[in-house]
């Protein structure tokens, strides 16, 4: 695996929270998606559309105030097809502040075209 880039950092809010107060899995799994879309483009796609996105597991729950960064990196490069892996984490803002590992997730893109068809992927 290459270096982990920063990719999204969001401020969890209350519209973002399910009846038990902790923020929608669902929520988290779209800013994976988001996430590895930017690495996806940063690895040289040009327009992506997302195949596949491995178990997830919480392993935390997120707050609302808790500041969540999703990490990038590149797992493999092929002719039209990229899999990225994004790491999620949580800076709680109540407490110490402390930054705990909530997720991760393995994603595979298809860099397309206007057509929506695999195109190769600039390298």
């Amino acid at each position: 695996m290459t270096e982990q880039s920063p990719a999204i950092r969001v401020l969890m809010m209350p519209r973002e929270t399910n009846a038990h107060g902790t923020i929608f899995g669902g929520i988290i799994l779209s800013y994976i998606d988001q996430a590895g879309a930017v690495g996806a483009i940063e690895a040289g796609c040009k327009r992506v559309v997302t195949v596949a996105m491995n178990k997830v597991e919480f392993h935390q729950p997120v707050f609302v105030g808790d500041l969540v960064s999703l990490y990038t990196s590149v797992e493999k490069v092929g002719r039209t097809s990229v899999v990225i892996h994004v790491d999620v984490r949580a800076r709680r803002q109540r407490g110490a502040g402390e930054e705990i590992s909530v997720t991760e997730a393995t994603v595979t893109y298809v860099n397309i075209d206007d057509a929506g068809s695999p195109v190769p992927i600039a390298g």
